[in-house]
């Protein structure tokens, strides 16, 4: 008879709590974009000093098919397309992570969230756990409660 009674839970300040954190992840989120733009930079930079040093390629036996200048050039588009892809999703973290913490933009929330999973292991983890927490009747109940203005949050 030593049965112990279930602890009561509050599953609104869980709901809160589980917010927050993802929050806080979202915004880590797009401080990792930011150390992937300057990985990209730093890449770029020592691209840049390899491919402009014309003592580099003379030795070659055989010539170089394509200027070393022409791929370099091609290479430009992918360091320009990979910052953009950097930027937009650190931006959209940050904005998610911002909804998240005054309990609006769901929607939004959960399509950023889509867009992490492509961001395999991290990104993934911080996507499912999103879309989890966000798909919680209780949560939606939290949103709604935000979205007329009750105060309750």
């Amino acid at each position: 008879m030593n049965e112990l009674l279930p602890l009561p839970r509050d599953q609104h300040k869980i709901d809160a709590d589980h917010l927050n954190l993802l929050a806080i992840f979202h915004f880590v989120g797009a401080g990792l974009a930011v150390l992937g733009i300057l990985f990209l930079l730093a890449h770029y930079m020592m691209m840049h000093a390899v491919f402009a040093n014309p003592d580099v390629w003379k030795n070659q036996k055989q010539p170089m098919p394509v200027p070393p200048e022409q791929i370099f050039a091609m290479m430009k588009w992918f360091y320009l397309a990979g910052a953009a892809w950097f930027v937009a999703s650190g931006g959209l973290n940050v904005i998610s992570g911002l909804g998240l913490r005054t309990r609006k933009g769901r929607t939004f929330s959960l399509v950023v969230a889509g867009i992490n999973c492509l961001y395999i292991p991290l990104g993934t983890l911080l996507g499912v756990f999103t879309i989890v927490v966000l798909l919680r009747d209780s949560v939606r109940e939290l949103y709604a409660a935000g979205a007329h203005g009750d105060g309750k949050s």
